[in-house]
């Protein structure tokens, strides 16, 4: 049996700019991606996506059969959700509401009987439903993946532990922390390093080979994912992986995406002086909506680097491979591509990002692939309508 995760259009739209790079099963949330969730939920590891065309390459598709499971890459699995999934016949589709969860068979036209789901849904449609719920998906993976497991022993005699759920996987060190599991676990992958003077409250993930740095502050709900490293304050915040955070600073109840570097001293805002709802960006209407939230802080997209001293507004969003420094507070939408800050911005040239993108990758031993080059090219050539100063100086 195989899986393929399909993208709603509209939900693609809604979660940019972090579906420019990727499928929506990409996304990471609590410990591990969407993609990771069910497969592991259902026993299976053979899977491809249904995904925007220029992606197929780097994402690819698989050939689909009577058994084949379709779902639906916004959907998080519940054990409820999971057993009326598995219990799909071929042609069937689970719906709720007159969506789709998932369904068996070959194509979506091939469905000849529709089941009505009465369970509770959690599903990503937004990019803050991510860290809205981080801590729950942190809660549900930590049950799952360390079920019926053991924790490698703690054996630092300078490091505190507050609570039971703390498991840590092979080749951690953690030396001299604090590590408070009473509001909910702590997971440290493996390979990872947490530094002398860190202050940890779960529910968090530190995914493998992430690093928190010394006297670094998190204060739950977070995710840092895999060979990420993390310094300063971080409060309800997901980063995706491959992205730094290294010196002081604070992010809170925001999105990070891969390949991210926030200089020393970057900081966010993730709450009006006035108290009132934040609106973010929305690439659908192309302007600011309400998101009903009182604390929302910052989106940003791959590839994405600020300078030293850099501030976010509450609720920014800004694109994939945007270049970001300069004194001030830069407007609430930066788009793919820019270069510069408070003080205006300029289109980031193509080749000179990718140079830049392929010396970051580089610093980690891992080529820059042509499928990814060609992704970004895509998304450069599709977004050049968000760099308004373009149209200015034609």
């Amino acid at each position: 049996m195989s899986i393929i995760f399909f993208d709603p259009a509209d939900s693609r739209k809604t979660l940019l700019p972090l579906t420019y790079t990727r499928p929506i099963s990409e996304i990471r949330i609590g410990i591990l991606k969407i993609s990771e969730k069910w497969c592991a939920h259902l026993d299976i590891t053979h899977f491809g996506y249904d995904t925007e065309e220029y992606l197929s390459n780097a994402f690819p598709k698989i050939n689909a059969d009577t058994q084949t499971l379709w779902i639906n890459a916004t959907v998080l699995p519940t054990n409820d959700l999971v057993e009326a999934i598995q219990a799909l016949g071929s042609h069937e589709a689970l719906i709720q509401k007159g969506l789709v969860l998932a369904f068996k068979g070959e194509s979506q036209e091939a469905i000849i009987n529709k089941k009505s789901f009465e369970g509770e849904i959690h599903a990503i449609r937004y990019p803050w439903d991510i860290f809205l719920q981080n801590g729950r998906e942190i809660v549900s993976d930590y049950a799952f993946v360390t079920s019926n497991r053991s924790s490698y022993p703690l054996n630092d005699p300078h490091t505190k532990t507050y609570g039971e759920d703390i498991f840590i996987e092979e080749g951690t060190s953690i030396k001299a922390a604090i590590l408070n599991a009473e509001n909910g676990p702590i997971y440290i992958g493996k390979n990872a390093e947490v530094q002398e003077g860190s202050i940890i409250r779960g529910p968090f993930a530190l995914c493998e080979g992430g690093s928190l740095r010394m006297g670094c502050k998190i204060r739950g709900d977070s995710t840092i994912g895999p060979y990420s490293k993390v310094g300063g304050e971080v409060s309800n915040s997901v980063i995706f992986g491959n992205s730094n955070k290294a010196h002081d600073g604070y992010l809170g109840n925001s999105v990070i995406g891969e390949w991210c570097n926030l200089g020393a001293g970057t900081n966010n805002s993730n709450l009006k002086n006035n108290y009132e709802p934040v609106k973010m960006w929305d690439y659908q209407s192309h302007q600011f909506e309400p998101t009903g939230l009182q604390f929302c802080g910052l989106i940003m997209g791959d590839h994405t680097k600020t300078g030293i001293g850099s501030m976010f507004n509450t609720g920014t969003t800004v694109g994939v491979s945007a270049n970001i420094f300069g004194s001030g507070f830069p407007r609430q939408i930066i788009p793919s591509f820019s270069w510069g800050g408070a003080r205006g911005f300029i289109t980031y040239e193509f080749q000179k990002a990718v140079d830049t993108i392929k010396k970051a990758m580089g610093r980690r031993n891992i080529d820059m692939k042509e499928e990814e080059i060609e992704i970004l090219k895509h998304v450069f050539d599709n977004t050049s309508e968000i760099r308004n100063w373009q149209k200015q100086h034609k």
